[in-house]
C-alpha cells in the first residue's frame, strides 16, 4: 500500500492508504474519496484545473507513471512546464513534478501532493 499526503496551505495536511497497482485508482478519485478538495471540471484530462505538484516522500524517486499525452498538452499549454524541461525530463528519464490529478495513476510508492 501506498501512503498519500495531500497539502493545501488552506486545509490541513490528510495522509491516505492508496491501493497501489489497481491501474483505475487516480490521484484525483482518491481524493474525492476522502473528501479531499482538490479542484477539478472535466475529470477527462483537458482543462487542467486539477493540476497538482507531486514529490516522492520515500526512496524510489519514481512518481507515478509516466506523463499521458493529454497531460503533455494540458501542462504545456497552462504553463506549468516548458517545452524544454519536458525534453529534459525524457532525456534524463525523470518525472514531472505536475501533473494532472484525474490521470495520474497511484503505484506503490509514498507521496506529497499539494493542490
Amino acid at each position: 500500500m501506498a501512503l498519500v499526503t495531500f497539502t493545501s496551505p488552506e486545509f490541513r495536511d490528510k495522509t491516505v492508504y492508496a491501493t497501489a497497482g489497481s491501474h483505475t485508482q487516480t490521484v484525483l478519485k482518491l481524493a474525492r474519496e476522502n473528501k479531499i478538495q482538490i479542484n477539478f471540471e472535466c475529470e477527462d484530462g483537458e482543462c487542467g484545473t486539477c493540476a497538482v505538484k507531486v514529490s516522492s516522500l520515500d526512496s524510489k524517486g519514481r512518481m507515478g507513471g509516466p506523463l499521458t499525452e493529454k497531460e503533455k498538452t494540458v501542462l504545456r499549454e497552462t504553463g506549468k512546464i516548458s517545452k524544454e524541461e519536458m525534453e529534459q525530463m525524457i532525456v534524463d528519464d525523470l518525472p514531472s513534478p505536475w501533473r494532472l490529478a484525474c490521470q495520474m495513476i497511484v503505484r506503490d510508492e509514498d507521496i506529497r501532493v499539494e493542490y
